[in-house]
Protein backbone atom coordinates (compact mmCIF):
# COMPACT_ATOMS: atom_id res chain seq x y z
CA UNK A 1 0.00 0.00 0.00
CA UNK A 2 2.90 2.47 0.98
CA UNK A 3 4.96 1.22 -1.93
CA UNK A 4 6.77 3.11 -4.44
CA UNK A 5 5.49 4.33 -6.47
CA UNK A 6 2.67 4.78 -5.00
CA UNK A 7 -0.01 7.41 -5.09
CA UNK A 8 -1.40 6.58 -1.73
CA UNK A 9 2.11 7.42 -0.50
CA UNK A 10 2.70 10.61 -2.71
CA UNK A 11 -0.43 12.05 -1.61
CA UNK A 12 0.01 11.01 1.77
CA UNK A 13 3.52 12.63 2.52
CA UNK A 14 2.67 15.77 0.53
CA UNK A 15 -0.68 16.33 2.85
CA UNK A 16 1.66 15.47 6.02
CA UNK A 17 4.32 18.30 4.53
CA UNK A 18 1.46 20.90 3.91
CA UNK A 19 0.16 20.22 7.43
CA UNK A 20 2.98 20.64 9.00
CA UNK A 21 3.70 23.94 7.43
CA UNK A 22 0.30 24.97 8.05
CA UNK A 23 0.59 24.19 11.69
CA UNK A 24 3.70 26.49 11.73
CA UNK A 25 2.01 28.91 10.07
CA UNK A 26 -0.65 28.44 12.25
CA UNK A 27 1.40 29.03 15.38
CA UNK A 28 3.80 31.71 14.01
CA UNK A 29 1.21 34.26 12.84
CA UNK A 30 1.01 35.46 16.01
CA UNK A 31 4.22 36.96 15.85
CA UNK A 32 3.34 38.39 12.54
CA UNK A 33 0.01 40.41 13.47
CA UNK A 34 -2.40 37.91 12.63
CA UNK A 35 -4.53 37.76 15.70
CA UNK A 36 -7.51 36.64 13.59
CA UNK A 37 -8.10 33.47 14.38
CA UNK A 38 -10.45 32.84 11.08
CA UNK A 39 -7.24 33.59 9.31
CA UNK A 40 -4.72 31.32 11.16
CA UNK A 41 -6.89 28.46 10.62
CA UNK A 42 -7.45 29.25 6.49
CA UNK A 43 -3.71 29.14 6.37
CA UNK A 44 -3.19 25.66 8.30
CA UNK A 45 -5.94 24.20 5.71
CA UNK A 46 -4.28 25.74 2.83
CA UNK A 47 -0.91 24.58 3.42
CA UNK A 48 -2.95 21.04 3.61
CA UNK A 49 -5.04 21.82 0.37
CA UNK A 50 -1.68 22.77 -1.77
CA UNK A 51 -0.15 19.80 -0.48
CA UNK A 52 -2.54 17.78 -1.42
CA UNK A 53 -2.77 19.14 -5.27
CA UNK A 54 0.51 19.11 -5.28
CA UNK A 55 1.08 15.22 -4.35
CA UNK A 56 -2.36 14.28 -6.72
CA UNK A 57 -0.79 16.18 -9.67
CA UNK A 58 2.51 13.92 -9.34
CA UNK A 59 0.95 11.47 -11.64
CA UNK A 60 1.21 13.98 -14.74
CA UNK A 61 4.53 14.07 -15.66
CA UNK A 62 4.05 14.97 -19.88
CA UNK A 63 1.52 18.18 -20.91
CA UNK A 64 -0.20 16.34 -24.33
CA UNK A 65 -1.23 19.74 -25.98
CA UNK A 66 2.11 21.63 -24.97
CA UNK A 67 4.16 18.46 -25.58
CA UNK A 68 6.32 19.86 -22.39
CA UNK A 69 7.75 17.56 -19.70
CA UNK A 70 6.61 18.42 -16.29
CA UNK A 71 8.97 17.09 -13.86
CA UNK A 72 8.28 17.21 -10.10
CA UNK A 73 10.97 20.14 -9.65
CA UNK A 74 8.34 22.30 -12.43
CA UNK A 75 4.94 20.91 -11.03
CA UNK A 76 5.51 21.59 -7.64
CA UNK A 77 6.66 25.27 -7.90
CA UNK A 78 4.20 25.94 -10.52
CA UNK A 79 1.36 24.79 -8.25
CA UNK A 80 2.48 26.71 -5.58
CA UNK A 81 3.20 29.90 -7.19
CA UNK A 82 -0.67 29.74 -8.80
CA UNK A 83 -2.27 28.74 -5.46
CA UNK A 84 -0.41 31.55 -3.50
CA UNK A 85 -1.40 33.53 -6.26
CA UNK A 86 -4.92 32.78 -6.01
CA UNK A 87 -4.39 33.65 -1.96
CA UNK A 88 -3.18 37.00 -2.23
CA UNK A 89 -5.70 38.35 -5.57
CA UNK A 90 -8.05 36.89 -2.83
CA UNK A 91 -7.21 38.16 -0.03
CA UNK A 92 -4.92 41.76 -0.48
CA UNK A 93 -6.92 43.64 1.52
CA UNK A 94 -5.74 41.55 4.33
CA UNK A 95 -2.30 40.69 3.79
CA UNK A 96 -1.05 44.29 2.24
CA UNK A 97 -1.13 46.00 5.34
CA UNK A 98 0.15 43.25 7.56
CA UNK A 99 2.66 43.36 5.15
CA UNK A 100 3.63 46.89 4.81
CA UNK A 101 5.42 47.63 8.03
CA UNK A 102 7.88 45.06 7.46
CA UNK A 103 6.73 42.09 9.85
CA UNK A 104 7.78 39.58 8.00
CA UNK A 105 11.32 39.86 7.29
CA UNK A 106 11.82 42.54 6.13
CA UNK A 107 9.31 41.80 2.95
CA UNK A 108 6.64 44.70 2.23
CA UNK A 109 4.18 43.39 -0.75
CA UNK A 110 2.23 40.61 -0.37
CA UNK A 111 3.42 39.01 -3.54
CA UNK A 112 6.57 37.56 -1.79
CA UNK A 113 3.76 35.16 -1.04
CA UNK A 114 3.57 33.84 -4.22
CA UNK A 115 7.63 33.48 -4.28
CA UNK A 116 6.88 31.56 -1.20
CA UNK A 117 4.64 29.05 -2.59
CA UNK A 118 7.12 28.17 -4.95
CA UNK A 119 9.46 26.80 -2.53
CA UNK A 120 6.81 25.63 -0.54
CA UNK A 121 5.77 23.86 -3.89
CA UNK A 122 9.54 22.77 -4.44
CA UNK A 123 9.63 21.60 -0.71
CA UNK A 124 6.48 19.30 -0.60
CA UNK A 125 7.18 17.82 -4.27
CA UNK A 126 10.18 16.81 -3.68
CA UNK A 127 9.84 14.67 -1.13
CA UNK A 128 6.60 13.52 -2.39
CA UNK A 129 8.51 12.59 -4.78
CA UNK A 130 11.51 11.01 -3.26
CA UNK A 131 9.13 9.09 -0.79
CA UNK A 132 6.18 8.01 -3.42
CA UNK A 133 7.10 8.85 -6.63
CA UNK A 134 5.93 9.91 -9.66
CA UNK A 135 4.16 9.78 -12.93
CA UNK A 136 1.45 7.39 -14.32
CA UNK A 137 3.30 4.17 -12.45
CA UNK A 138 1.92 5.55 -9.26
CA UNK A 139 -1.54 4.82 -9.85
CA UNK A 140 -1.05 1.23 -11.59
CA UNK A 141 -3.89 -1.46 -10.57
CA UNK A 142 -3.50 -3.78 -7.52
CA UNK A 143 -4.12 -7.24 -8.92
CA UNK A 144 -6.47 -8.94 -6.25
CA UNK A 145 -5.79 -12.66 -5.73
Amino acid sequence: MFSKPSILTRITVAKLIGLLLGVIGFFAAPAFGIDDMRLRIGILFWYLTVGAFIGMAGVFTWHPMLKLKMPWWFMGPWIGVWMNFILIMMTWEIFAPLMADGRFWGFTSPWWCVVEGAIVGLLISGLATLFGGEGPDTVRVIERA
